[in-house]
């Protein structure tokens, strides 16, 4: 129910209860609050606040590049102590990128049908379409290049994993199909220059309709569900270049082969990342691609790495590969809009050649400099010599970096008739598809593993030994910022009294351009007395006005004014999760930084909950949560890390999280739909629901679940729950302490269990049931 802005007595009639409600117009507000400022804030504050947070987090970004020298410990005096120094570092990058499952260390396999070669004999060596085991049943596909003079294979100058851009197919920087200009042909240079050369098959930015909703990127699809499982599409394409260089140290033909990397385009980044993680790589090449990773979020979603920019750009990803050799060239880079149909919206823009040559230099000046040692770094600046990109030059300059002479002997490549490139890409999609599924299957059990610290024997050494699981949850799921909390600072403004409750808008600082915003409703008479507080929380696209009043009854039924008539304190939180792209992109910036939007909303809440306790008339130990639908998704995050709450209520949300956000066989998974910034680094192996539900324990905890709410299976959300009650019931022994509601409905506030929850737990009288009027 939504007051209407009237400087008149009106009656308001809402599903059965009728109000007279004197509420104000323009400027007329009543008096603020005792002990605060008054609110002078005009327009759409929700709206304020969101475009605060975003400067605070642009901020953050711009800060990182200064910070991640905290991170390193670079002992630089000799190549041996500088990369046992830098390991944390490359094992830290490693977890980050999902490099998790174990190789399958298996040589390729030749694609050909029974009784038929696929070899073709092309000018300088001959193509083979292969496939290779990377890890479980996952196999990469693309194609083995082998020299040969006068038609007899030769051993290879060098052994080189080329990795095209993910819009390019392996065939079109061969030279077996049209596409790509044949000066950028860049396999076929390195074929022609005595190469053996392996070119993978990259995840595409293919869009498709995906179960007749969400327009995805090939590569998005695959991303979102191998994120929650703390797996990464660039994790898998890495690990699909390192199968092929465990391959060429245990094919037997050298003993210490050289190895190299090129890539163009997102090939370039998998190339950088590769050789940054991977010693075995001699030399990397990386056109197309090397650049600063400030605007990160605003390029296609599969590129976002969860805490990359807290420690890593390009420049510190190369200084990892020093003193092995490495060639950027500055060139053309590929150049893609997403439209943003369900999926992320993003642009992908060429690197500009200023801003490749500052991050170049940036790394210069992280680069260790070894005494003797030869000239292994190089910057081709393409786009100043208007160049074709990944040229001749190229490849001899970056082969030069490890072989002594480079001739290539160019020859352009007759058209062949070649595999289905769509067919492989639809296997390659599908197999990695049926990995992460594998993964989410498995997640159950690797979640139990990592919660096998907690000390269930008592109520006390639960307490003790939650904490470690409260720290983790913090640091490496939610996020932390590690700066104060302001002074509060409250500003506050009286908008509506009614003759049961007064009404007043409340701003805090919480942060350098953040603020906390809600609505306070104080009952009538409370005089001196103490009493419990509710935080009402709205969900996605909400505003407190959606819990008090007229707008949106159907889901939240005012459950806050409801509350408030009952006697109890009510606050509505304003949180992040407002304005579609302008939220969402909030998240894509905190991502970077090893943030998340719950990185703001728990501070927030924390300041919100810090005010309230000053007030006379609230009981600090008191203060509850009671969110709906994104509220819900807030009462499994923020109590966990507010213990100041006193109890936590998720209602219309609580679900098998993980299997919501990964899978890709239930119709109400989040794979299929627009909110693409729902999904959280690694659950999978951490925190589900229970294991949220575990933080929140020994407090009280309760799930209101409609039969018909569409965000998930009652099956499913009785099989999380049953989990959480075993834990309260079974093992600690406060059954009383942890229920849940099934009422027949749909994805609405009921208000019935819970409010008989609410009152017992906060131990507040409940309302004298008053005799209907005779006639």
């Amino acid at each position: 129910m939504r007051m209407r802005l009237l400087n008149v007595m009106c009656v308001w009639s809402i599903v059965g209860f009728t109000v007279s409600d004197r509420v104000v117009h323009g400027d007329d507000f009543g008096p603020p609050l005792p002990n605060t400022e008054k609110l002078a804030l005009k327009g759409d504050i929700a709206s304020y606040l969101v475009d605060g947070v975003d400067r605070f987090l642009l901020r953050e970004l711009e800060l990182s590049v200064k910070r991640r020298e905290a991170f390193w410990n670079r002992d630089t005096t000799s190549e041996a102590k500088f990369d046992a120094s830098i390991k944390t570092n490359r094992d830290r990058l490693s977890h980050m990128l999902g490099i998790r499952d174990a190789r399958a260390n298996a040589a390729p396999q030749i694609i050909a049908e029974v009784g038929q070669t696929s070899a073709i004999d092309i000018p300088g060596g001959i193509a083979t379409p292969i496939r290779w085991r990377v890890f479980r049943e996952y196999h990469a596909e693309g194609w083995l290049l082998e020299p040969t003079i006068n038609s007899k294979k030769v051993a290879p100058t060098a052994n080189v994993v080329a990795i095209p851009d993910a819009d390019q197919t392996p065939e079109q920087i061969i030279g077996l199909a049209a596409g790509v200009a044949a000066e950028s042909q860049f396999a076929r240079h390195l074929l022609q220059a005595g190469c053996r050369v392996v070119v993978p098959t990259l995840i595409s930015r293919q869009m498709t309709k995906r179960n007749g909703r969400a327009n995805l990127s090939n590569r998005e699809f695959v991303y979102r569900s191998a994120f929650e499982l703390g797996r990464h599409l660039i994790g898998y394409e890495v690990q699909t270049v390192q199968a092929v260089i465990d391959w060429f140290h245990n094919s037997g033909e050298s003993k210490d082969p050289v190895v190299g990397v090129m890539g163009y385009g997102e090939g370039g980044a998998i190339a950088l990342y590769t050789a940054a993680v991977d010693t075995r790589v001699d030399a990397v090449c990386v056109s197309g691609y090397f650049d600063s990773r400030q605007n990160i979020w605003s390029q296609p979603l599969d590129r976002n790495v969860f805490g990359l920019l807290q420690q890593f750009g390009d420049a510190e990803l190369a200084s990892m590969v020093t003193p092995r050799g490495l060639v950027v060239e500055i060139s053309q880079g590929p150049e893609v809009t997403l439209p943003g149909q369900g999926g992320a919206p993003a642009e992908l823009k060429s690197p500009k050649r200023e801003s490749a040559l500052r991050e170049f230099a940036r790394f210069r000046g992280l680069v260790p400099k070894f005494s003797g040692k030869p000239n292994r770094i190089h910057v081709v600046d393409e786009l100043e010599a208007k160049a074709d990109k990944c040229n001749r030059g190229v490849v001899r300059t970056f082969l030069r970096t490890v072989v002594a002479n480079v001739k290539i002997d160019s020859k352009e490549i007759d058209a062949v008739n070649l595999p289905d490139a769509t067919a492989r890409q639809d296997r390659l999609v599908a197999a990695l598809d049926r990995h992460n599924q594998w993964l989410l299957r498995e997640s159950p059990f690797v979640r139990k593993e990592f919660m096998k610290q907690l000390d269930l024997s008592s109520v006390e050494k639960y307490s003790q030994t939650v904490e470690r699981y409260r720290d983790i949850f913090r640091e490496d799921v939610i996020g932390r910022f590690d700066q104060p909390l302001l002074p509060g600072k409250p500003r506050t403004r009286q908008i509506a009294e009614t003759d049961k409750w007064t009404r007043y808008e409340v701003v805090l600082d919480v942060f350098p351009d953040v603020i906390a915003y809600g609505i306070l409703t104080l009952p009538k008479g409370m005089q001196d007395e103490q009493r419990p507080v509710v935080v009402c929380q709205h969900g996605l696209e909400g505003r407190p006005q959606s819990v008090i009043g007229e707008e949106q009854f159907q889901y939240y039924k005012a459950f806050a004014t409801k509350l408030a008539e009952r006697g109890f304190i009510t606050f509505a939180p304003q949180n992040l999760y407002i304005f579609k792209d302008r939220f969402r992109t909030l998240q894509r910036k905190a991502n970077p930084i090893k943030k998340t939007l719950f990185s703001i909303i728990v501070p927030q809440h924390q300041q919100i909950v810090n005010w309230l306790k000053t007030l006379p008339n609230v009981d600090g130990k008191r203060i509850a949560f009671y969110g709906l639908s994104y509220g819900g998704k807030s009462a499994m995050r923020i109590p966990p890390l507010v213990t100041d709450y006193c109890l936590s209520i998720c209602s219309a949300d609580f679900n098998e999280w993980v299997l919501k956000n990964a899978s890709t066989r239930h119709p109400f998974s989040y794979v299929w739909t627009g909110e693409y910034e729902i999904f959280e680094f690694d659950l999978g192996s951490t925190f589900n629901y229970a294991e949220m539900a575990a933080l929140i324990c020994p407090r009280p905890f309760m799930v209101e679940r409609g039969h018909f709410d569409g965000v998930g299976w009652d099956e499913w959300v009785a099989f999380e729950f049953a989990k959480v009650r075993h834990i309260y019931n079974a093992r600690l022994h406060i059954p009383d302490r942890c229920e849940i509601e099934w009422f027949v409905g749909p994805h609405s506030i009921n208000s019935t269990g819970t409010f008989e929850f609410l009152h017992r737990h906060l131990n507040f009288p409940r309302p004298k049931v008053e005799k209907p009027a005779k006639p």
